[in-house]
């Protein structure tokens, strides 16, 4: 299952482990994934999303539809057919 937000488009990013020593071992700073089920009533269907928690205040904020929709203008494939 790969870690990577469907509409934001965060993903696993590398970094070090500081130790009290100050010696540096890689690691990777994992995002908030969960898989989310929404109700589109524009489109009178269910979709699953993997959503990082930052993309779904975005949803509470604006709505699904109006979030999918201005995604959809700029470009960024969202996996979800708004027609």
């Amino acid at each position: 299952m790969s870690r990577i937000c469907q509409l934001t488009g965060k993903r696993p990013i590398a970094g070090n482990n500081v130790s009290h020593s100050k010696r540096r071992t890689k690691r990777r700073f994992l995002p908030n994934i969960h898989t989310k089920r929404y109700f589109i009533p524009e489109l009178d269907k269910w979709v699953v999303l993997k959503l990082s928690t930052a993309a779904m205040r975005n949803i509470n904020k604006l709505g699904v539809y109006a979030y999918l929709t201005q995604l959809e203008a700029k470009g960024v494939d969202t996996g979800v057919e708004l027609s």
